[in-house]
């Protein structure tokens, strides 16, 4: 045998090994005297017993001094080395073992009592790493829970996708992240932490479903810098929302690498995040729909109060006007009032477009009309510096059509301007009918458009009908439109009804005929019958 080797052979002390045995607490001094045995028997300064592990030996007993406490598998350190199941034997000097001898040594008694010593200890290691991973699971459930209770207490959109970011990183022991959410087609970075990030990726790119599935690298941009990366998807039922990218795990040596179980926790991570968006963003959309709805009712009730409360009272002369927008608030609009010198004046307008700009363009009209009409003469010179206010207060792509006129009681001569509109109808006791033509275009078209003031006398029992096209458009199930011969059919057959339930049947029978179709424009109707000679 190389080395110095004892006079004798070591006779193992075996009571003493057997009591150390019995004692819980003298395992390692059992290996440590198992080891020295060895040493003594074998002639070596130092004896180590050591486990494998990731590619390393790391020590789990030693006696004599010069044995590394870690060292890489394939590297001895000048050490020799009897190999066992999932570890070694290493001494020093390495001379102590002849090759010749090394098949004997691993046959006698003390080189058995080691290799299951070793055996054991990698039992008890890899029971011990069993618990580690069942109590850091349970850790890891527990911290999800809170973490999830955290991020699910907010719904502020803000504010969550911060918190989610932060958390995501705080678990996962990142030193880096991003959070990115789906918007048009790709992805937006909406949070970062601890550096860079790509400002956006494309959602159908291939590399990047490959990294979110662990399959392959990510890409180059998305974390620039990192070593390493683990992503994935932020998903709902009804489908993907964005994404979640952590970087650079923490660990004793600096950063490493992401392990299986990292993907698992992040993943379930992503799912309550995935929930908590979803109600913050439903959150959100409730708020603006409940906010848009009070905008709505709020611009209802302006719309109500610019609408008449009524028809004035003209002796001789029945009036009336109706009103129903297809939906809350509408584009269009009419007025009955009295003018100087007791004549009336009567307005119908359909703004271009539906619901609040239309509505904003009403008000606008209304209150620059009512301006005009107590500065202004009835004539072209109103309508068109009523013109050049829609030109210059409304967008360039919208327009209001309008029929304006005033009416004399005395004299029954109804002077009127159309700019644009649907031509009205004056319905002669006789049963022919005078067309209210347009003389202008709508308004807001041009700045310096001109218009053209028309008249006509209203007799005993003629009837007046000015409209919008909600009335005359009204299509049916065969998609056939109400039209203008209708109405005057209408007209003609109803016209001795009062006004009031006259200006009811309308709707009623352009309903029957839409057969239940939804109202598809604003409707808006105002009648005027003269009933009698008004003398001066």
């Amino acid at each position: 045998m190389a080395g110095t080797a004892p006079a004798g052979p070591v006779q193992p002390a075996w009571d003493e090994l057997l009591a150390l045995s019995r004692d819980e607490t003298g395992e390692r001094q059992l290996l440590e005297r198992l080891l020295d045995l060895w040493r003594r028997e074998h002639g070596a300064t130092a004896a180590g017993l050591y486990l494998e592990h990731s590619g390393t030996l790391e020590r789990e007993a030693a006696v004599g001094d010069g044995l590394p406490q870690v060292l890489e598998a394939g590297r001895m350190d000048g050490a020799g080395s009897l190999r066992f199941a999932g570890g070694r034997l290493l001494f020093s000097p390495p001379g102590a073992l002849a090759p010749e001898e090394a098949d004997r040594a691993a046959g006698d008694p003390l080189t058995l009592l080691l290799a299951t010593s070793l055996k054991a200890c990698r039992l008890k290691q890899e029971l011990k790493e069993q618990q580690f991973q069942v109590n850091y699971r349970v850790v890891e459930l527990e911290a999800l829970y809170d973490v999830g209770l955290a991020v699910a207490s907010t719904l502020d959109l803000d504010r969550l996708s911060e918190e989610i970011l932060l958390r995501a990183v705080s678990l996962l022991d990142a030193r880096r992240g991003a959070l990115y959410l789906l918007d048009d087609g790709r992805y937006r970075l909406d949070r970062i932490f601890g550096g860079e990030a790509a400002d956006w990726l494309a959602a159908d790119d291939p590399e990047l479903h490959a990294f979110l599935a662990g399959a392959g690298q990510a890409p180059a941009r998305l974390l620039p810098g990192a070593r390493y990366l683990l992503g994935v998807p932020i998903e709902v039922e009804s489908g993907r929302r964005g994404l979640l990218v952590v970087g650079d795990k923490e660990s004793r040596r600096g950063v490493g690498p992401f392990l299986a179980s990292d993907r698992r926790t992040l993943s379930l991570f992503a799912n309550q995040a995935a929930l908590a968006l979803e109600n913050a963003r439903l959150h959100l959309q409730a708020l603006e729909k409940e906010r848009l709805e009070r905008e709505m009712h709020l611009a209802s009730e302006i719309q109500r109060q610019i609408l008449p409360k009524g028809a004035p009272s003209v002796p001789g002369f029945g009036l009336v006007g109706w009103y129903r927008p297809a939906r809350q608030v509408g584009g269009d609009y009419y007025d009955l009032f009295q003018v100087r010198g007791g004549r009336i004046g009567l307005v119908v307008g359909d703004v271009s477009g539906k619901g609040m700009p239309a509505a904003l363009m009403v008000s606008t009209l209304h209150s620059a009309l009512r301006l005009l009409f107590d500065h202004l003469e009835f004539g072209p010179v109103l309508l068109e510096r009523l013109n050049r206010h829609i030109v210059e207060s409304s967008a360039s792509n919208k327009f209001i059509t309008m029929l304006l006129a005033e009416m004399d009681p005395r004299t029954g001569v109804l002077h009127y301007m159309n700019a644009g509109h649907n031509p009205g109808i004056l319905l002669r006791h006789d049963g022919s009918v005078d067309q209210l033509g347009a003389g202008g275009l709508p308004l807001g078209l041009m700045p310096a458009a001109r218009f053209q003031s028309r008249a006509l006398t209203m007799e005993p029992g003629d009837l007046l009908c000015i409209y919008t096209d909600g009335i005359t458009e009204a299509e049916s199930l065969a998609e056939e439109e109400f039209g203008m011969e209708r109405l005057i059919d209408l007209l003609r057959r109803e016209r001795h009804r009062p006004l009031q339930e006259l200006v009811e049947t309308i709707p009623h029978i352009v309903g029957e005929h839409s057969q239940g179709l939804p109202q598809g424009d604003d409707q808006t109707l105002v009648l005027m019958r003269r009933d009698a000679i008004i003398t001066s």
